[in-house]
């Protein structure tokens, strides 16, 4: 009697634990009962906020949506501007769930199949608004405006000049799955928007924008053969200076140093007169001694060799006169 007690008290205990189920801050729950969707009066999804609720335990399974904003990275693709220019971008978009039945049923609750759609109406939405623009407005949007538009045309739908394209009919599919499973009782959508699948593009950003490897190789060598030419130009201008300077500097140095040699000259002549003057001076003051000086200076200059000098002078020339014997006056007598 005890035993099977306890085998009911755990058998309610797993009841009601199974009964029992917690959506979590951030997500949002949609009940399945035998595999199919619970249903409000409007038939549409029965979505659970979070908190405690209940289900029928062994029938009914939880299905959990992420309702928090959902970053998307984009692949860096090749697009082409409105002056058939090649330009690499690099971008990312954020999205959120904003109408959770309608997105589980246009994706059966499926996160891989509503980005796979929501990348493919991006890149072509992105690339619609590249092709408007040149190169230009791209680079200077400082404002953002291309972003804006793409997360707009993403929110609200356009169509494609081109047509319909493949993404835009497998959107249009799911939102007519939606209106038939709910039999028109939601709100009309535009059927080419992510409204459709109950997404909300928050925000879209571009990380990069890069030219084409071969039109960047293209453009840095002709950058750097422009570069080289200007500091050839540069050069040359330089060694003109160069020689400008030099010239100037060689012509100042030839005229100070003309200048100096006059000013020699000019000094080595006063200098002469000077001494010229004194030698006059000194001649008129005692003109047989400076005579005697003078040969003096002769007999140095002529018999510096050591004696390897040879003359040919008569002996009686007046030259020698100061090394003859001097002459012995004879003494003078009276008559």
């Amino acid at each position: 009697m005890r035993n099977s007690f306890i085998v009911a008290i755990i058998a309610v205990l797993v009841v009601l634990y199974s009964s029992i189920f917690t959506v979590k801050e951030g997500e949002r729950g949609i009940v399945l009962r035998f595999s199919k969707v619970v249903r409000d009066a409007e038939n549409k999804p029965a979505i659970y906020a979070p908190g405690l609720h209940f289900k029928i335990p062994f029938m009914e399974t939880v299905k959990i949506l992420d309702a928090r904003i959902q970053t998307m990275d984009i692949t860096a693709d090749r697009f082409l501007t409105r002056e058939n220019k090649d330009l690499i971008v690099d971008s990312y978009l954020k999205w959120r769930i904003n109408d959770f039945s309608r997105y589980y049923l246009a994706t059966n609750g499926d996160i891989n199949r509503a980005e796979i759609m929501l990348r493919r109406k991006f890149s072509d939405r992105l690339r619609s608004e590249i092709g408007r623009l040149n190169v230009r407005d791209i680079v200077t949007d400082s404002r953002g405006r291309l972003t804006t538009d793409v997360r707009d045309a993403l929110n609200q739908g356009t169509h494609e000049e081109g047509g319909v394209t493949d993404v835009d009919s497998a959107i249009a599919s799911a939102a007519a799955l939606v209106e038939k499973e709910t039999k028109g009782k939601q709100s009309v959508i535009n059927p080419s928007s992510m409204a459709a699948l109950g997404i909300e593009v928050v925000d879209v950003r571009i990380k990069q924008i890069n030219l084409p490897q071969e039109i960047s190789e293209a453009i840095y060598q002709r950058m750097r053969a422009d570069r080289e030419a200007e500091a050839r130009l540069l050069r040359s201008e330089g060694l003109e200076e160069a020689e400008k300077i030099r010239a100037a500097a060689d012509k100042t140095a030839t005229e100070i140093r003309a200048e100096a040699q006059g000013q020699a000259l000019a000094l080595h002549g006063e200098g002469d007169a000077e001494a010229t003057k004194l030698f006059a001076d000194a001649f008129n003051q005692d003109p047989e001694f400076y005579a005697f000086i003078r040969s003096l200076r002769a007999y140095e200059k002529s018999f510096k060799n050591k004696g390897n000098d040879v003359m040919v002078l008569s002996p009686d020339t007046d030259f020698f006169r100061y090394m003859k014997a001097p002459v012995k006056l004879r003494p003078h007598t009276a008559d």
